[in-house]
C-alpha cells in the first residue's frame, strides 16, 4: 500500500530505509533532493559527467545514501526511457557513466540547520544549487555562489546578467506583453550593479521565443526556463 501511494516501503531489502523517526525527519528532504536533481537537469542541458552531493547539518549525522539516490532520481528521470527510482538510481547512473560522489559534513550547512548542495559538471562547466526545508516546505537558498531564496515550484525563469537600472522593467514589459504573469521575483548578487542572478516564479510557461527576447533585452549570459 505504501508503494502504491508513492511512499517509502518499510523494511525494504534493497534501499537503506531507517527507523520511523529517522524517516519522518528525512522525508521532506528526500522530496527536496529530488527537486534539486530535476532543477540541475534543466540548468545544465549538456551531458552531465559528474554529480557531487554534499549533505550538511543534522542530516549529515545519519545515513545519507537515500538522499543521494533521491538526487539521482530527479537528475536522471528526465533523460532515460527507463523509470528511475530509489532502487535502481545508482545502477542507471553507473550505466550512463555518471560519476557520483555523496559526502556528509555536519559543518557544511552554511548557517542552516540542514543543507543539501548539488554540483553537476559537464565538460569544464559546473553548476551548483543548494536547498533546505523550512516548516516542511523545500526552498532553494543558493545558485552558483550567490545566496538567493525561493520555493521551487511551477514555471521558473532563471537569468544571469550585469545588474543596472531598467533591467527589471524590461523583463516585466516583455512578459506582460506575452500575457505571462510574474508571481514573485528573487535576486542574488554580491555588489551593487554587479553580476546578478534573477529568478522569476511565473504563473504561465514561457515559450522559447519569449525567453530569447527577454535574454537579449537584458544581455543575459545565462537564461533557462525550469519546469517543476
Amino acid at each position: 500500500m505504501a508503494y502504491r501511494d508513492g511512499e517509502l516501503v518499510e523494511h525494504a531489502v534493497n534501499i537503506p530505509v531507517g527507523d520511523r523517526e529517522t524517516m519522518a525527519e528525512q522525508r521532506p528532504f528526500l522530496y527536496l533532493a529530488e527537486l534539486l536533481g530535476r532543477f540541475c537537469l534543466q540548468l545544465e542541458p549538456g551531458n552531465v559527467e559528474r554529480v557531487e552531493i554534499e549533505v550538511g547539518g543534522h542530516l549529515a549525522r545519519v545515513d545519507t545514501e537515500l538522499l543521494g539516490r533521491a538526487v539521482l532520481k530527479g537528475l536522471l528521470g528526465g533523460v532515460t526511457a527507463q523509470a528511475v527510482n530509489l532502487v535502481n538510481a545508482h545502477l542507471i547512473a553507473r550505466d550512463r557513466g555518471l560519476g557520483v560522489d555523496v559526502r556528509a559534513d555536519a559543518e557544511a550547512a552554511s548557517g542552516y540547520t540542514n543543507l543539501i548542495t548539488v554540483t553537476t559538471q559537464a565538460g569544464t562547466g559546473r553548476k551548483t544549487i543548494a536547498g533546505t526545508v523550512f516548516d516542511g516546505v523545500p526552498r532553494i537558498v543558493r545558485l552558483r555562489d550567490l545566496h538567493i531564496e525561493f520555493i521551487p515550484e511551477g514555471h521558473i525563469l532563471v537569468l544571469a546578467y550585469e545588474d543596472r537600472p531598467g533591467m527589471v522593467g524590461r523583463i516585466g514589459s516583455i512578459l506582460g506583453r506575452h500575457n505571462v504573469n510574474i508571481a514573485s521575483m528573487h535576486v542574488g548578487r554580491r555588489t551593487r550593479r554587479g553580476r546578478a542572478i534573477v529568478v522569476l516564479l511565473l504563473d504561465e510557461d514561457v515559450p522559447p521565443e519569449v525567453m530569447e527576447e527577454v535574454s537579449k533585452s537584458v544581455e543575459a549570459d545565462f537564461a533557462r526556463v525550469i519546469r517543476l
